[in-house]
């Protein structure tokens, strides 16, 4: 499988000269199956720009959308989706954290007025709001060689992230997650090490630093350090930091890295860690 990362900060977008190199447009990823098909995870900013490569790329006429939870920065980009408007392309939306109807309402009504001047019924794309596996709750399916099974988020309201398996390697994908606070239905830290172990790549929530997170424990984020700790717990093979806060800049991101990497050197541990960037492709 292929990522691409098209949009890797947290809470709003921050354009920039302080932004340039990990980029700021909040939360969108691609994943492609080893047979070329395209699964989309959350709308954020990113998704414009996504939107506009695939109307340059003539193998693409289907993709499914997945989400991760109904927060702004998750959704605001569906608006500007570019291939939405068009009737050569077709979009499933299926799985998640809540029924399909649910995502159906949440899609179309930020595009209500006054919010937006085009309404979602205008949209020309054959649009399925179906799970291809309806006898679960939320994703757990096969879909074009990829396997994708949802995993529960400690975040407020709920939500969840995706477990992606194909030819043997593991991607988990966790945006919006965290470690010290307990919300309703959320995992413990020992679950998620559990769920973690020995994953070929885990690109997790890593938005605070210790003294902001005395201000902020309980909206459902991680601080950097936690998220490495609980990384080397799990021996993940490859370590992404994501989510970035809205006022972190390119240098404090290169001294974050920094730090957990001398914090994987200090437990000896062989975790490759990395600060995700706008842009960025990894290959599974």
């Amino acid at each position: 499988m292929k990522i691409k990362i098209w949009g890797c900060r947290g809470s709003l977008p921050t354009p920039g000269n302080e932004t340039l190199r990990y980029g700021g447009n909040t939360t969108c990823l691609e994943i492609r199956s080893s047979t070329g098909h395209m699964v989309i995870v959350d709308a954020g900013s990113g998704l414009r720009n996504l939107g506009k490569s695939i109307l340059k790329d003539n193998a693409v006429t289907e993709v499914h959308f997945l989400f991760t939870h109904s927060h702004w920065d998750h959704l605001m980009g569906f608006p500007f989706f570019v291939p939405a408007y068009f009737s050569k392309y077709t979009m499933k939306f299926c799985c998640g954290m809540h029924a399909q109807e649910t995502i159906r309402d949440f899609l179309s009504h930020q595009m209500e007025s006054p919010y937006f001047p085009v309404d979602f019924s205008q949209l020309r794309a054959t649009i399925v709001f179906e799970c291809s596996n309806p006898h679960h709750a939320v994703c757990n399916c096969r879909c074009n060689g990829l396997e994708i099974s949802a995993v529960p988020l400690n975040h407020p309201n709920g939500g969840y992230g995706y477990k992606f398996v194909e030819n043997g390697k593991t991607f988990i994908f966790i945006p919006d997650n965290e470690f010290g606070f307990a919300h309703e239905n959320g995992p413990t830290r020992e679950d998620y090490i559990a769920l973690f172990r020995d994953v070929d790549l885990l690109i997790h929530d890593a938005q605070y630093t210790e003294d902001e997170y005395r201000h902020t424990r309980g909206w459902g984020h991680s601080t950097y350090a936690d998220a490495t700790d609980v990384a080397i717990a799990s021996n993940v093979k490859s370590f992404g930091m994501f989510h970035h806060d809205p006022d972190r800049t390119d240098a404090d991101l290169d001294q974050q890295v920094e730090f957990c990497r001398q914090r994987i050197r200090a437990e000896k541990s062989t975790v490759h860690c990395f600060a995700v960037a706008e842009g960025m492709e990894i290959e599974l």
